[in-house]
Protein backbone atom coordinates (compact mmCIF):
# COMPACT_ATOMS: atom_id res chain seq x y z
CA UNK A 1 0.00 0.00 0.00
CA UNK A 2 1.40 3.77 -1.03
CA UNK A 3 0.88 6.51 0.77
CA UNK A 4 -1.47 7.68 -1.45
CA UNK A 5 -3.62 4.47 -0.36
CA UNK A 6 -3.12 5.57 3.00
CA UNK A 7 -3.80 8.98 3.15
CA UNK A 8 -7.67 7.92 1.29
CA UNK A 9 -8.02 5.28 4.58
CA UNK A 10 -7.19 8.40 7.27
CA UNK A 11 -9.49 10.02 5.44
CA UNK A 12 -12.42 7.29 5.27
CA UNK A 13 -11.99 6.88 8.90
CA UNK A 14 -12.27 10.64 9.89
CA UNK A 15 -15.29 10.54 7.89
CA UNK A 16 -16.99 8.33 9.38
CA UNK A 17 -16.18 8.92 12.97
CA UNK A 18 -17.39 12.91 12.29
CA UNK A 19 -20.03 11.63 9.67
CA UNK A 20 -21.63 15.42 10.60
CA UNK A 21 -18.78 16.79 8.47
CA UNK A 22 -19.50 17.56 4.41
CA UNK A 23 -16.40 19.11 3.16
CA UNK A 24 -13.90 16.21 2.39
CA UNK A 25 -10.88 17.98 2.60
CA UNK A 26 -8.32 17.27 4.94
CA UNK A 27 -4.76 18.08 6.46
CA UNK A 28 -2.73 14.82 6.62
CA UNK A 29 0.74 15.10 8.11
CA UNK A 30 0.54 19.02 7.30
CA UNK A 31 -0.97 18.26 3.78
CA UNK A 32 -3.74 19.04 1.95
CA UNK A 33 -5.57 15.55 0.93
CA UNK A 34 -8.76 15.06 -0.46
CA UNK A 35 -10.95 11.75 0.54
CA UNK A 36 -12.17 9.54 -1.47
CA UNK A 37 -14.27 5.98 -0.92
CA UNK A 38 -13.22 1.83 -1.02
CA UNK A 39 -12.61 1.04 2.16
CA UNK A 40 -14.51 -0.80 4.96
CA UNK A 41 -14.45 0.30 8.59
CA UNK A 42 -15.46 -1.78 11.73
CA UNK A 43 -15.54 -0.71 15.17
CA UNK A 44 -14.72 -2.77 17.69
CA UNK A 45 -15.65 -0.39 20.44
CA UNK A 46 -15.29 3.47 20.63
CA UNK A 47 -11.69 3.52 20.93
CA UNK A 48 -10.41 0.55 18.24
CA UNK A 49 -10.87 -0.12 14.71
CA UNK A 50 -10.26 -2.21 11.97
CA UNK A 51 -9.81 -1.53 8.41
CA UNK A 52 -10.01 -3.30 5.24
CA UNK A 53 -8.97 -1.38 2.51
CA UNK A 54 -7.64 -3.68 -1.41
CA UNK A 55 -8.79 -7.01 0.73
CA UNK A 56 -5.77 -6.33 3.62
CA UNK A 57 -6.52 -5.72 7.27
CA UNK A 58 -5.10 -2.79 9.10
CA UNK A 59 -5.63 -2.47 12.96
CA UNK A 60 -6.13 1.14 14.26
CA UNK A 61 -6.77 3.21 17.17
CA UNK A 62 -7.88 6.66 17.69
CA UNK A 63 -5.69 8.39 20.19
CA UNK A 64 -6.89 11.56 20.82
CA UNK A 65 -10.00 13.50 19.07
CA UNK A 66 -10.74 17.45 18.80
CA UNK A 67 -13.74 17.52 17.67
CA UNK A 68 -14.77 21.06 18.13
CA UNK A 69 -10.97 21.30 16.37
CA UNK A 70 -11.36 19.07 13.78
CA UNK A 71 -8.43 17.14 14.80
CA UNK A 72 -7.84 13.18 15.23
CA UNK A 73 -4.76 11.56 16.03
CA UNK A 74 -4.80 8.04 14.84
CA UNK A 75 -2.69 5.28 14.95
CA UNK A 76 -2.93 2.79 12.15
CA UNK A 77 -0.05 -0.55 12.06
CA UNK A 78 1.71 1.70 14.76
CA UNK A 79 2.00 4.53 12.95
CA UNK A 80 0.59 7.76 14.33
CA UNK A 81 -0.85 10.42 11.86
CA UNK A 82 -2.56 13.60 12.98
CA UNK A 83 -5.32 14.48 10.60
CA UNK A 84 -7.59 17.52 10.54
CA UNK A 85 -10.60 18.70 8.44
CA UNK A 86 -10.24 21.46 6.61
CA UNK A 87 -13.32 24.37 6.55
CA UNK A 88 -14.57 27.00 5.46
CA UNK A 89 -13.34 29.32 7.93
CA UNK A 90 -9.48 27.79 7.62
CA UNK A 91 -10.30 28.35 3.94
CA UNK A 92 -10.78 32.11 4.94
CA UNK A 93 -8.07 32.58 6.64
CA UNK A 94 -5.61 31.24 4.28
CA UNK A 95 -7.02 33.81 1.31
CA UNK A 96 -6.97 36.71 4.03
CA UNK A 97 -3.13 35.20 4.62
CA UNK A 98 -4.08 34.87 8.39
CA UNK A 99 -2.04 32.01 8.54
CA UNK A 100 1.16 33.04 7.99
CA UNK A 101 3.18 33.41 10.99
CA UNK A 102 4.75 36.27 11.55
CA UNK A 103 8.79 36.12 12.24
CA UNK A 104 10.72 39.08 13.46
CA UNK A 105 13.66 40.37 11.95
CA UNK A 106 16.81 40.04 14.30
CA UNK A 107 19.06 43.19 15.10
CA UNK A 108 21.23 42.77 17.85
CA UNK A 109 21.60 39.89 20.69
CA UNK A 110 21.52 41.28 24.35
CA UNK A 111 23.03 39.28 27.26
CA UNK A 112 19.69 37.90 29.10
CA UNK A 113 21.84 37.43 32.39
CA UNK A 114 25.73 37.97 33.60
CA UNK A 115 27.94 35.19 32.75
CA UNK A 116 30.92 33.22 30.62
CA UNK A 117 30.86 32.89 27.02
CA UNK A 118 30.90 28.88 26.23
CA UNK A 119 30.78 28.72 22.67
CA UNK A 120 29.76 30.72 19.42
CA UNK A 121 28.07 28.72 16.96
CA UNK A 122 27.65 30.94 14.37
CA UNK A 123 29.85 33.17 12.14
CA UNK A 124 29.77 36.65 10.10
CA UNK A 125 27.86 36.48 7.26
CA UNK A 126 25.80 33.71 8.23
CA UNK A 127 21.98 33.13 8.17
CA UNK A 128 19.42 32.22 10.83
CA UNK A 129 15.93 31.54 11.42
CA UNK A 130 13.95 30.86 14.14
CA UNK A 131 15.46 28.31 16.58
CA UNK A 132 18.84 28.58 15.25
CA UNK A 133 21.74 28.20 17.99
CA UNK A 134 23.62 30.98 18.42
CA UNK A 135 25.86 30.65 21.41
CA UNK A 136 25.93 28.99 25.03
CA UNK A 137 26.14 31.24 28.44
CA UNK A 138 27.21 29.45 31.47
CA UNK A 139 25.77 31.42 34.58
CA UNK A 140 25.78 30.10 37.86
CA UNK A 141 27.41 26.69 37.08
CA UNK A 142 24.18 26.22 34.08
CA UNK A 143 24.99 26.57 30.69
CA UNK A 144 22.23 28.57 29.11
CA UNK A 145 21.89 28.13 25.04
CA UNK A 146 20.41 31.63 23.47
CA UNK A 147 18.22 30.25 20.22
CA UNK A 148 17.51 32.92 17.54
CA UNK A 149 13.91 34.00 17.87
CA UNK A 150 13.67 35.76 14.56
CA UNK A 151 15.31 35.39 11.15
CA UNK A 152 18.43 37.60 10.13
CA UNK A 153 22.05 37.42 9.18
CA UNK A 154 25.23 37.73 11.64
CA UNK A 155 26.21 41.24 10.73
CA UNK A 156 29.28 41.57 13.55
CA UNK A 157 30.15 39.24 16.73
CA UNK A 158 31.22 41.66 19.83
CA UNK A 159 32.69 38.74 22.04
CA UNK A 160 34.91 35.78 22.77
CA UNK A 161 34.54 32.13 23.60
CA UNK A 162 35.57 32.63 27.51
CA UNK A 163 34.73 36.40 28.09
CA UNK A 164 32.41 37.34 30.74
CA UNK A 165 29.70 39.27 30.22
CA UNK A 166 26.86 41.60 31.87
CA UNK A 167 23.67 41.83 31.16
CA UNK A 168 22.22 43.95 28.91
CA UNK A 169 25.71 43.79 27.09
CA UNK A 170 25.31 43.41 23.11
CA UNK A 171 26.49 40.25 21.68
CA UNK A 172 25.72 39.91 18.46
CA UNK A 173 24.30 42.25 15.43
CA UNK A 174 21.96 41.38 12.64
CA UNK A 175 21.15 43.04 9.17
Amino acid sequence: MNRTQFKRIVCVIFVLKLESMKNRVWIIDEKETKSSGGSVLKWDDERFFTLTFNGKEFFGEILEEKSEEHKLKIKINHRVFEVKKQGELDELITALGLDVQKVRKLKELQAPMPGRIVNIAIKVGQELVVGDEILSLEAMKMENVLKAEGIGTVKAIHIIQGQVVEKGAVLIEFE
